[in-house]
């Protein structure tokens, strides 16, 4: 996949024609059976979803639908939802894997390159606002640069 940029400028900002709700919907309810079967990322998908699920996955279609089919239905804030899940690179990574690779399976080629990108630009938005991976900032380190400038 490429680089996030790289990918905008490679046309796959914009959404494919022939996306459906009815792929988004399979695409989030077939990433989220297999991420509950991964052992990195299960645990903690199931810890805060179980008994849950059905509305996780309205939720979840409402958001791949807003990116993929500009429903505007999404209404949430996703960060703040996983700032207290202790998340780390590695469950970036493995999420990244997983949802890539369900992408490929479920939808054509061309959605499954344009929400590939997406994916990985969210999963960098999400890295830089947890401050964690190899864009986060130290802010002890900062705030000496500033006193010693």
């Amino acid at each position: 996949m490429p680089h996030p940029l790289a990918a905008r400028a490679a046309g796959y900002d914009e959404p494919p024609a022939g996306l459906t709700e009815e792929m988004m919907a399979r695409l989030v309810r077939e990433f989220y059976t297999r991420a509950r079967l991964d052992p990195l990322l299960g645990p903690i998908f199931e810890a805060r979803l179980a008994g849950h699920w059905e509305e996780h996955f309205a939720k979840l279609t409402d958001f791949w639908s807003q990116i993929g089919l500009r429903t505007g239905r999404y209404e949430g804030r996703p960060l703040p939802a996983h700032a207290a899940l202790g998340l780390e690179p590695e469950h970036f990574k493995t999420w990244l894997a997983l949802f890539e690779q369900t992408a490929r399976d479920v939808l054509p080629p061309d959605g499954a390159r344009f929400f590939s990108a997406r994916a990985h630009r969210i999963a960098e938005s999400f890295q830089i606002g947890l401050n964690i991976g190899d864009k986060a900032m130290d802010f002890r380190a900062a705030q000496r640069d500033r006193d010693e400038s």
